[in-house]
């Protein structure tokens, strides 16, 4: 199958141009003026006249049917996948989880089995290490060559997920060795514990107290901590959904220094903040760790973006129905699960809250959303480019269509929306994974199991100082 798609206005990180894309099975055969009066043929052809032509988005966090609270994420594979798509990303990298005293193998198996055969666009694995020891350690190798290069670590959620200074010194050492990066969630999970423990008996009850409690001095402590073992170790690091102006100057500053200290933020924490979480137990839709912050955050992490103190956007999607599931926490606001859906709007948020916002141009939208988590997760230039040999998965990309976001209209499997009713500009029209059209004008198009897992390699460019 040969597709053409022709008068498009191609926008990469790098630059932009008006040009036709030639689309031979599943990659990029030609790029050019006017493809088919230079006699190239095509069994389709697509006009993107006034539209963009964009790299398929890449969304290197997001949670599958993850188990937290005593409940599971509700997107599958195959309904999260289809979500993204429908919302222009083309990619996802999950994270599989270890469970405690269990092998990373076991963990890794088990997300496979979610996956393989579900998904409608292509995939790949982080790794979530709940214990650090002798021989997990050697596993990590293992799995590095065989496409998983990252590992999640947590300062956060003593009993559960949390690691202590010495494991996290332990792993950085290994991947220093072995060419992997570290992901932290960066919060001092101890501390925490102990203002949410004080602020529920003061009488606080309600979500709102989740994001009293956990402090953004908190979370700017132990991201400084862990960079400076990074640097101790030699080796890079990478903080996830970094919410805070405390976490950002600490990037910023081990940035300035020479440090290899890479950051990702999220659409929260660009568009949503602390007064979402003051409606009484309706605030419980906008409870994710770390928490959404004041409003004059957003400032400092969209100039952030513009500097590369932080090199992407992610989603961390994480759904959980406010029906039964986030009311598992009503009446003591700890007890509510942690975690939003964003999958399907990330890509459509940051066009009309920063290209039409004019907060960033275009090329640095789509480096945000798709070139930048290709370079330092191991895709590109297989993914994250619209470049000759690269995978076709690309979108035919709407600039001016509005749409309202609304839990009604949306194919993420959960109840609520947290953008409910909010107008954006922009919006993906056709979108192409390895060649193929899985979503056309609004109707998916795709199969459940076209999705691959994708090996990705370690994080060359992350190693650049």
């Amino acid at each position: 199958m040969r597709t053409l798609i022709s008068n498009g206005t191609i926008v990469t990180a790098e630059g932009t141009q008006t040009a036709d894309v030639l689309i031979d099975g599943e990659t990029i055969a030609a790029i050019g003026a006017d493809l088919a009066a230079a006699g190239m043929t095509a069994d389709e052809t697509i006009d993107a006249g006034g539209k963009y032509v964009i790299p398929g988005g890449i969304d290197v966090h997001t949670h599958m049917e993850l188990p937290f609270g005593g409940t599971f994420a509700k997107d599958t594979f195959e309904t999260g996948t289809r979500a993204a798509a429908f919302g222009g990303t083309t990619t996802v990298v999950d994270f599989a989880v270890q469970s405690k005293g269990q092998s990373l193998r076991a963990g890794l198996d088990a997300w496979h089995a979610k996956a393989e055969g579900n998904a409608v666009a292509d995939y790949g694995f982080h790794m979530i290490m709940s214990d650090v020891n002798d021989e997990t350690l050697a596993e990590m190798d293992k799995l590095v060559a065989e496409g998983i290069p990252d590992f999640k670590l947590f300062t956060a959620y003593p009993g559960v997920f949390y690691s202590d200074d010495g494991a996290i010194f332990r792993a950085l050492q290994q991947t220093a060795r072995n060419g992997g990066l570290i992901m932290m969630h960066a919060e001092n999970g101890l501390a925490i514990d102990i203002v949410a423990a004080q602020t529920f008996d003061a009488g606080t009850t309600d979500p709102i107290g989740h994001g009293l409690a956990r402090k953004a001095v908190f979370e700017g402590e132990a991201t400084n901590r862990v960079i400076r073992l990074a640097e101790a170790a030699g080796a890079p690091i990478y903080i996830v959904h970094l919410s805070a102006s405390d976490a950002l100057a600490e990037v910023r500053a081990a940035r300035d220094r020479g440090t290899r200290a890479f950051a990702e933020t999220c659409p929260q924490y660009l568009f949503l903040s602390l007064d979402d979480l003051g409606h009484g137990f309706d605030g419980a839709k906008f409870v994710c760790s770390p928490p959404l912050r004041s409003r004059e955050t957003w400032d400092d992490l969209w100039t952030g973006l513009v500097k590369d103190d932080l090199q992407l956007v992610a989603t961390d999607h994480c759904p959980f129905d406010f029906h039964g599931q986030k009311e598992l926490g009503r009446g003591d606001f700890r007890k509510i699960p942690n975690g939003l859906p964003g999958v399907e709007d990330r890509v459509d948020l940051l066009h009309d809250g920063g290209v039409v916002g004019g907060r960033i141009s275009r090329e640095r939208w789509v480096e945000i959303i798709a070139t930048a988590p290709a370079r330092l997760f191991g895709l590109y230039p297989q993914k994250g480019s619209i470049s000759i040999g690269a995978d076709a998965d690309i979108v035919v990309y709407d600039p001016n269509r509005t749409r309202t976001i609304s839990a009604k209209t949306h194919h993420m499997n959960v109840d609520y929306s947290c953008y409910e009713g909010r107008k954006v500009q922009g919006a993906s029209d056709i979108v192409m994974s390895r060649g193929s059209v899985i979503v056309r004008d609004g109707e998916f198009t795709g199969r459940k199991g076209h999705g691959r897992f994708v090996k990705r390699g370690p994080a060359d460019h992350a190693r650049l100082a």
